[in-house]
């Protein structure tokens, strides 16, 4: 991972448009993410290598209580539960975050996370001694609640400790850690790693080596520059955070526009979920981010990962090689991450993900085509494999890559811890939704589940293009600016700089 990682260093440096390299910067991202976005991703990827050891830790535990067998819907039942309760974990733990994020800081809470990460391993490790299944719902809750603090305060700070030239690529550092993780967590659970029948509550408590090496690592880099002089008016440590990460010689733009943003907001405070429901002003940042969020969990994805494994067993794959053949869904979505990081701030942002959300509906119809064709010529699996893998490069190209990044610069501070618990919220609600309703929409529509993922697809990126501007490049201000039209109708707001270096706004009926 840090091979991966170290190709992406001498990029960050280059698109700063500094000649000093920002070192700091680069391993601050680091750090974040391996507690933050790895873990999500490994985590929600480790709990299917040990699926029919679990069924059967369960039929055995009830066993040794009760004397009797549970039948299988009743074992499914309890396996859904432990899988499913990381989604309830993970919407509890986006309103943690937020309010940890504002009372500690956006380090602090991060660091403080990690408790729920390895409390969740002693859970789920103790579980098969012990003989109690139900700690390993207990423990995939608190790993949710992890996730869940994770995926709400990373993008906070990476967004906010970014310059604006490369916070495109800082922001898509999320995705490329979270598929990291995913990837991960596919081959340490192969049965040759860690996936056999002895050794899946190793694998299941592995998730407290990745808090250990935040809880190393974190306190090395300073605090949120927004948050300290934003939020908690310490103009100081603003400064020292900024030389820290940038160097005492290229702190000072980003100083001056942290400064420009403090006189706007004129010590306006945190605002709450409630009053961005009733804020005008943020009207329709808060429509894209909810829309945004959505899309990622309702465009289809987890419906290519259901048919991939039976798209494969129709290519003539033995089954017990999907999960290797598997691996390369992984490694797409790695590419595809690192691709979105190269280009989002070159190409921008409306660019990648009306392009992604458009190619993903193109392909949804292909899969309709070949699935429904699947068993009538023998080349036909060959090419709703292809389908499947150019699916998830979309996917990552474009939603998965630019949601969180456009979560982070469509908001001034006052508004943005409040906006990622809002996006967060409807993420893991869409997630949780998707998990419950899918199996009944495959088993009514059959591959034409498709055909609904298409339609979401199309008005996705059709809203995108109608509603949302292009970001690249611009400050929180700029933005905010850009969508004071749509929010007020047709007055129009510009921002200028005045001679005592304070922002004058200038609104025009």
């Amino acid at each position: 991972m840090l091979a991966t990682a170290m190709e992406y260093q001498p990029l960050l440096h280059k698109q700063s448009g500094s000649r000093t390299p920002k070192t700091k910067l680069f391993w601050a991202v680091c750090a974040v993410g391996i507690g933050g976005a790895f873990q999500y991703g490994y985590n929600l990827s480790i709990i299917n290598a040990p699926t029919t050891h679990v069924h059967k830790f369960i039929n055995d535990t009830w066993y040794s209580r009760y004397q009797s067998r549970l039948d299988e819907g009743l074992v499914t039942l309890i396996w859904s539960v432990i899988a499913s309760i990381f989604t309830i974990g993970g919407l509890l733990g986006t309103f943690i975050g937020g309010h940890l994020a504002v009372k500690l800081g956006r380090k602090q809470a991060l660091l403080v996370n990690n408790v729920f990460a390895i409390l969740a391993a002693l859970f789920l490790g103790t579980a098969q001694p012990a003989g109690l299944f139900e700690l390993l719902i207990v423990g995939r809750f608190l790993i949710g609640i992890n996730a869940g603090v994770g995926m709400c305060v990373q993008p906070l700070y990476l967004g906010e400790i970014a310059p604006k030239e490369i916070r495109g690529l800082t922001s898509v550092g999320i995705n490329i850690f979270l598929t990291i993780g995913i990837l991960a967590g596919q081959i340490v659970g192969l049965r040759e790693v860690l996936g056999d029948e002895n050794s899946w509550s190793l694998l299941l408590s592995s998730c407290a080596i990745p808090a250990l090496i935040q809880l190393v690592t974190l306190p090395c880099f300073p605090e949120s520059p927004r948050y300290l002089l934003l939020e908690k008016k310490d103009e100081y440590r603003c400064q020292m955070a900024l030389k820290s990460l940038y160097g005492s010689h290229n702190y000072q733009i980003e100083m001056d526009d942290i400064q420009k943003e403090s006189h706007a907001l004129n010590g306006e405070k945190p605002k709450k979920i409630l009053e961005l429901f009733f804020d005008q002003s943020v009207k329709w940042q808060l429509i894209t981010i909810i829309v945004a969020n959505m899309g990622q969990q309702l465009c289809g994805i987890n419906a290519i990962y259901f048919y991939a494994h039976y798209v494969f067993e129709k290519s003539g794959i033995p089954v017990e090689n999907i999960p290797y053949v598997t691996l390369g869904t992984g490694v797409c979505e790695c590419i595809t991450a690192m691709t979105c990081g190269l280009l989002i701030d070159r190409a921008g942002r409306r660019v990648l993900i009306i392009g992604g959300y458009s190619l993903m509906a193109l392909f949804c119809i292909i899969l309709t085509l070949t699935l429904t064709f699947q068993e009538s010529y023998p080349w036909v699996p060959y090419f709703s494999m292809t389908a499947i893998l150019m699916f998830i490069l979309s996917f990552g190209l474009g939603p998965g890559g630019v949601t969180n990044t456009l979560t982070a610069e469509l908001f001034t501070q006052s508004a943005r811890t409040g906006a990622y618990m809002i996006g967060g919220s409807v993420n893991w609600t869409s997630f949780f939704v998707i998990g419950m309703v899918f199996p009944f929409i495959v088993n009514g529509l059959n591959q034409f589940c498709f055909l609904f993922f298409f339609v979401t697809c199309v008005l996705i990126a059709g809203f995108i293009y109608l509603i949302v501007p292009e970001t690249k490049n611009k400050s929180f201000l700029d933005i905010k600016g850009d969508f004071h039209k749509l929010n007020y109708g047709h007055s129009s707001i510009s921002y200028h700089l005045v001679e005592d270096n304070s922002i004058a706004l200038e609104e025009a009926m």
